[in-house]
């Protein structure tokens, strides 16, 4: 089969593997779609794993084979395929914190190599406790394009969650990438009002589209810049919640300057360990606001998440700026690396001979 093997150094190269055998209780799916993500990008860009690996995680496919012992699927069932499933019964399974459980730490997907999602390839591996636990039936109708988004929208559903906020909240989503995107759509859908910004134009046009005020942050619209129009929505407190769905340098103290006593500061696109963040301890302790993370999927959202992207009430295809095959990837790469205003979210499809659509 054809993937794009991770060499190191950054570099990519679509090349001819084996297949990957399966073993009883394990599935191969044929990968029809896989989104790119930024966690991958990262991985790639800084070496942050030894090569040679097989990436890609947001994988929606069919069913190729199975092997003994499997009887919840056949070939040819559309499925979706989670790459971490935690064990349950540990410290942090106890206390709901699945993505620190050392089972969740180990992937179950693999093209071969060292497992590592291993959807940028035609077919991937799924290994038992994944298939027992995180698999997800894709009903008709569905696009695979679509499908694809469920890992992504769950672990946005999971940060949601965790600042349990009310009707009528003002939440400021800082960053309106695909993953800002989905946040905008749940906070609204919750029935927050979402104030949101991003530096391309046509991001902030979706984020309109989808019912927030958006705001260039480099610039002064009518006479006021984001942080007064967030202080002018809520009568001088300030954002009952804000959202860091992008990194940049000065993103953590502008939520504190734009968030009102008692606010919750939402850290989601913070992963590099390498990132260094200095805020004044009076504003968290004399402020009294809450400064918390979130990171990956949460299995007692998977259903839901599932439901939310297969019934349509989020228009994620939408999103979707590119569409490439296999051979193509390193373009998709780039166009996540470096955005741009016909850039959005960029997915692969791996059975696809085809050029760019």
């Amino acid at each position: 089969m054809r993937a794009a093997v991770y060499l190191g150094q950054g570099r990519i190269a679509v090349q001819s593997i084996d297949t990957p055998a399966i073993g009883r209780g394990e599935m191969l799916v044929r990968v029809e779609s896989c989104g790119i993500c930024h966690t991958d990008l990262k991985k790639i860009e800084y070496d942050l794993l030894a090569p040679p690996r097989v990436y890609g995680h947001e994988t929606a496919g069919i069913v190729a084979s199975v092997g003994s012992g499997v009887t919840r699927y056949s070939p040819g069932d559309r499925v979706v395929v989670f790459h971490h499933i935690p064990c349950r019964d540990c410290f942090f399974c106890h206390r709901r914190l699945y993505a620190q459980c050392s089972l969740y730490k180990k992937v179950g997907v693999t093209a071969g190599f060292e497992p590592a999602g291993g959807g940028f390839s035609q077919y991937v591996r799924v290994m038992d406790w994944i298939v027992n636990d995180g698999v997800e039936p894709i009903p008709e109708g569905v696009s695979f394009d679509q499908a694809c988004w469920v890992e992504p929208v769950n672990t946005c559903l999971k940060a949601v969650h965790m600042l349990a906020f009310e009707p009528g909240d003002v939440i400021a989503v800082l960053g309106q990438g695909s993953i800002g995107l989905i946040f905008t759509m749940l906070a609204k859908r919750m029935g927050a009002s979402v104030l949101a910004t991003d530096g391309i134009r046509s991001r902030r046009e979706l984020a309109e589209r989808f019912g927030a005020h958006a705001y260039d942050p480099f610039e002064t619209a009518d006479g006021r810049n984001f942080e007064a129009a967030v202080k002018a929505h809520t009568d001088g407190r300030g954002a009952d919640a804000v959202i860091l769905a992008v990194s940049a340098p000065g993103l953590v103290e502008q939520a504190l300057r734009i968030s009102r006593p008692g606010a919750k500061i939402l850290l989601f696109a913070q992963t590099s360990s390498s990132e260094r963040i200095e805020i004044p301890g009076a504003a968290i302790c004399v402020g009294e606001r809450v400064l918390l993370g979130s990171y990956s999927a949460d299995i007692d959202l998977q259903r839901e998440s599932a439901r939310l992207v297969f019934s349509g009430d989020l228009p994620l295809e939408q999103l979707i700026s590119h569409r490439v095959p296999l051979a193509e990837i390193e373009q998709g790469i780039e166009l996540c690396r470096r955005p741009s205003a016909e850039s959005l979210k960029v997915v692969v499809r791996p059975q696809e001979q085809s050029a760019w659509q």
